[in-house]
């Protein structure tokens, strides 16, 4: 049967997932999910030291909260665990503002942007454009003349085409542009596969199976203008083993030993880049960071040393890893009810909050799942199975399929939605002409904006037929 063409019914888009049994204790925060700063003092969560009531009061609900310590210690994380003989690239693709830029900058991590917007955000944060690695699958020629210009350390070409034309530019700059050819390794990551991106049939890189990344290497090569340094490999995003890691870079080696042959080049830089999972549940066990650094280590030693290649310099690109664990996202509860499901008298309660997929699309997007507490009060009450949902006209507009709430759970309760740091603000819309919500930086019982929010007002401003705005 066809899909509808608007798209998924609800009842398949969300299907049943086999719901985990009520949490023994409902205000429970568990520690791979939830910020290392949040806490519980009398029942209200805290995040950064500061009361979330208070929050929501000062700025509104939906609010995205940022444990700013918790964002800069998984930098040192990355930082201590690749050492100084490998570059850590934080993915400003998870989120990015020019608060984020600094601290990337302060913790000694290098930045990935794969936009011309991205860069914006990046150069007006004076970011050290020497430390930008440059992606995108089609970049225009007026981005590449910025990065060119900005002298962006690395650009990740994507196709032929791409060759060309950072070739010309870089030429009429009269620099030699540093460059890391994306390699599609034929990789199936254990992931969604709207966000795989290793195997062939997809729109990133050059096929390493087909003869198009060797092709690709020889016309880098064969440009002037251009510094072929590396290889570049991605497999996928939420990954939480090193398996298809294992693979990729065997393969990617093997390409490595092959230019080697051809051109008498021994490329200097191998990029993984990133992909690895974090703790959206407590049914999700991702790696210790140190564990992914020594495993990526050990498996592209032991393959450069079967083919008698040296070590490349190693590069990894943590974009989730990093950003995502550290934000939690407030909302205030609307309206509560029961509805039948139709199943032999069952029903599902229903909690609508006053955001929802104009704020995460991924639970519609992707089927992710999030965890959600009741987080302005303690309650005794017993758990109740619940769907949080959000306030679009949408019947996909899913926050958290399977919530296990207090059955006191009402209006004007706060609930708190942790691990939404990567994506959620990044892929934010005005879908129904919702204003995206503020994203507000938490430290040592201080709070400041960091990405103002939209009002009404800012949506009006870009509606031409509003008087005053043409």
């Amino acid at each position: 049967m066809r899909a509808h063409p608007a798209g998924p019914r609800h009842a398949d888009l969300l299907t049943e997932h086999g719901h985990q049994p009520a949490p023994a204790d409902l205000s429970a925060l568990d520690a791979r999910v939830w910020p290392r700063g949040a806490e519980r003092r009398d029942g209200v969560l805290r995040v950064g030291g500061l009361d979330v009531r208070e929050l929501a009061d000062t700025y509104g609900t939906p609010l995205f909260v940022l444990d700013e310590d918790d964002f800069r210690s998984r930098c040192r994380d990355y930082r201590r665990a690749f050492g100084d003989e490998a570059d850590v690239y934080y993915a400003g693709k998870a989120f990015l503002c020019t608060a984020v830029c600094r601290w990337v900058q302060e913790e000694g991590l290098s930045l990935d942007v794969s936009t011309g917007g991205e860069l914006a955000v990046a150069l007006a944060a004076d970011f050290p454009a020497e430390r930008i690695v440059f992606h995108g699958n089609n970049k225009s020629t007026r981005e590449l003349e910025r990065a060119v210009r900005a002298g962006v350390g690395r650009v990740v070409v994507d196709s032929y085409e791409e060759i060309d034309r950072l070739a010309l530019v870089a030429d009429r700059a009269r620099v030699r542009q540093r460059v890391l050819v994306r390699v599609t390794v034929g990789v199936e990551a254990h992931t969604h596969e709207f966000i795989a991106t290793a195997h062939e049939d997809q729109k990133f890189g050059f096929s390493l199976a087909g003869g198009a990344a060797a092709e690709a290497v020889r016309r880098v090569l064969d440009a002037s203008s251009l510094e072929l340094v590396g290889l570049h490999s991605h497999i996928g995003s939420q990954i939480f083993d090193t398996a298809g890691f294992e693979v990729a870079a065997h393969r990617v080696v093997g390409l490595l030993g092959q230019v080697r042959d051809e051109h008498g080049v021994e490329l200097p830089e191998l990029d993984l880049g990133g992909g690895l999972g974090i703790a959206y549940t407590d049914a999700d066990d991702p790696l210790d960071v140190k564990v992914i650094a020594d495993a990526l280590r050990t498996i592209v030693e032991r393959e450069c040393r079967a083919l008698g290649l040296p070590v490349p310099r190693l590069a990894v690109e943590p974009g989730r890893a990093i950003a995502g664990p550290g934000t939690v996202t407030l909302y205030e509860v609307g309206t509560v009810k029961e509805v039948a499901t139709g199943t032999a008298g069952l029903s599902r309660r229903y909690v609508s909050v006053d955001g929802g997929m104009s704020d995460n699309i991924r639970t519609a997007l992707y089927g992710a799942d999030y965890s959600v507490s009741l987080a302005n009060r303690a309650s005794g009450a017993e758990p109740v199975l619940s769907r949080v949902v959000g306030k679009h006209c949408e019947s996909g507009d899913v926050v958290v399929r399977d919530a296990w709430l207090p059955a006191d759970t009402a209006s004007p309760d706060l609930l708190a939605v942790p691990a939404t740091g990567a994506y959620c603000r990044s892929m934010a819309s005005n879908y129904n002409h919702v204003p995206r919500p503020p994203v507000v930086a938490v430290r040592d019982g201080r709070a400041r904006v960091v990405v103002h929010g939209e009002t009404e007002d800012d949506l009006l401003r870009l509606d031409a037929g509003v008087r005053g705005t043409d």
